[in-house]
């Protein structure tokens, strides 16, 4: 299960490290030499109720995998295979609600705007899709948020018998680091946008 998808329904996602699968041509050799903890946000920053894990150095699964999607070729999406490295935490609330989840990636030169393109394009390829008896869908609130230097993505799983799970995405660029988060929703624009600022200015 994707690490977006994981975050939708449970909001965790796997920690393994690997290299993501590309088409035989574009194989590279993921070099990770690169990780800093202080680039991610704190407990106290998401709100008052919520705990972080420790920081997990290594390269995890690119964010924007969505294996179950019909129309996901992970191979399409190169950007993912010159990642330098990535450091993630994960974030849980008091009372047992759903967690939320940052990751900040290194890129090598260039790669960082490229990523940017190959996750417009599974959000396009991957608007909604079913699974697991449920319907996921993705939309692009915002594509120059923070005065363009993010991206906002609203995802909803939708259930039968019971309401949407609603969870915020934001994404931010800084030279050759990306930084994503995913917070459940928390009722309103201002909260997101006040984590996505701080999220955005720990990448200097």
């Amino acid at each position: 299960m994707s690490a977006v998808l994981s975050a939708l329904v449970v909001l965790t996602a796997g920690c393994q490290r690997w290299e993501p699968a590309v088409e035989p041509g574009e194989r590279h050799t993921v070099n990770v030499d690169w990780s800093d903890p202080s680039m991610l946000l704190r407990a106290g920053e998401l709100g008052s109720n919520w705990h972080e894990g420790d920081a997990r150095p290594g390269l995890p699964p690119w964010p924007w995998e969505q294996n179950d999607c019909p129309d996901y070729r992970s191979g399409d999406y190169t950007a993912k295979s010159h990642r330098r490295g990535a450091v993630e935490r994960y974030y849980h609330p008091s009372d047992g609600s759903p967690s939320a989840h940052h990751v900040v990636e290194r890129y090598e030169p260039g790669w960082a705007e490229r990523n940017f393109d190959d996750v417009h394009r599974v959000l396009l390829r991957c608007a909604s899709y079913g699974v697991l008896g449920s319907q996921v869908s993705f939309d692009i609130v915002d594509s120059a948020y923070l005065k363009g230097v993010g991206m906002l993505v609203r995802g909803r799983i939708a259930h039968a018998d019971t309401p949407a799970a609603v969870t915020y995405f934001v994404m931010v660029k800084r030279g050759e680091l990306v930084s994503t988060f995913s917070l459940p929703d928390p009722g309103s624009q201002a909260a997101v946008d006040s984590v996505a600022a701080t999220a955005a200015a720990r990448l200097g």
